[in-house]
């Protein structure tokens, strides 16, 4: 059973209750600025888990106010984003110039380096997701483009993601920590999915078509990862795009059309050592498509910062 953490100003007296959340809220997130309708009187609740490259929690309290200040983001160490699911009450998000209200059925992504204030004037219950830019970066291009926006999530991938959401902070006690990351992994490509899915709503003809023609050859990536003839000549032939308009859609996208193949079957060997640690390390290998265990050995450190065997050890510690 996966360790979490819960807190709850029940047990609190009213005169702490206010400095108290403002310490457990810091930790759980980073550091924010808050605002007490009535100090004294306040209650909340916060429970938090770590899923892998997911932290999830669980937010309950009266109404508050939350102010992410420039002094603030001078001593973060890493960039993070916030996914918001409010769950009783509209909340109000402001950031990058941008102001949007969030109804109950959607969500928001905060990005954690940059100023914001968050709102909600009447009591709420909210999931709160916390992830790291890289593990972001990882399944969607240019994350920072969704922030202060608001997602739909009553249909569709959105839909499923919140789902899942639910779900998984409900089971959580019953998890154990193969599965605990192994759902944390799947909550992060179903983020990734559905942002993307919605990445045209606002964009130019030209744009969304480039948009789009990116999107279709990452999924053909994807789905041919344990292709050893996966190249840029199979990708343009299975995306019915000549192989020198390939190359063009990935200029503006970081590393070439080569170094996305390698770091989408990085990802996804990485992801298979840590759902099934007795796998041998040369067999992950060579079902990714590398034929080189030392190669693969090298190009994971690179990526990753730690060796394949290490990172194993790691995963069963």
């Amino acid at each position: 059973m996966t360790a979490g953490f819960t807190f709850s100003t029940a047990k609190t007296e009213p005169q702490h209750r206010s400095s108290k959340w403002n310490a457990v809220v810091n930790d759980a997130y980073f550091p924010l600025e808050l605002q007490f309708r009535d100090p004294i009187r306040f209650n909340g609740q916060l429970s938090r888990m770590s899923m892998g490259h997911v932290g999830m929690s669980r937010l309950t309290s009266d109404p508050l106010s939350y102010e992410r200040r420039r002094a603030h983001i001078r001593e973060a160490r890493q960039e993070e984003y916030l996914i918001t699911l409010p769950r009783v009450s509209t909340v109000e998000f402001r950031q990058l110039g941008r102001e949007v209200r969030c109804d109950p059925g959607g969500f928001i992504l905060e990005r954690g380096d940059e100023p914001y204030r968050f709102l909600y004037e009447n009591p709420n219950d909210l999931f709160v997701l916390k992830v790291s830019r890289k593990a972001l970066e990882e399944r969607v291009r240019q994350p920072d483009r969704f922030c202060a926006r608001v997602f739909n999530a009553t249909s569709g991938t959105a839909g499923l993601f919140a789902s899942m959401v639910d779900q998984a902070q409900s089971k959580f006690a019953d998890l154990g920590p193969a599965a605990s990351e192994t759902i944390g992994r799947q909550l992060l490509e179903l983020l990734g999915l559905a942002l993307e899915e919605t990445s045209d709503a606002n964009s130019s003809n030209l744009s969304a078509v480039r948009s789009a023609h990116i999107t279709r050859v990452e999924k053909f990536i994807r789905a041919n990862l344990k292709n050893p003839d996966l190249s840029p000549d199979l990708i343009a032939d299975g995306c019915g795009i000549s192989k020198r308009y390939l190359h063009d859609l990935f200029k503006d996208v970081n590393g070439t059309v080569s170094q996305q193949i390698r770091d989408h079957r990085l990802i996804a060997a990485r992801d298979r050592l840590a759902a099934a640690p007795g796998l041998a390390i040369a067999e992950v290998a060579y079902r990714f498509g590398f034929s080189d265990q030392a190669q693969f050995s090298r190009l994971f450190k690179s990526k990753f910062g730690v060796t394949p065997s290490e990172f194993k050890a790691d995963t069963s510690a």
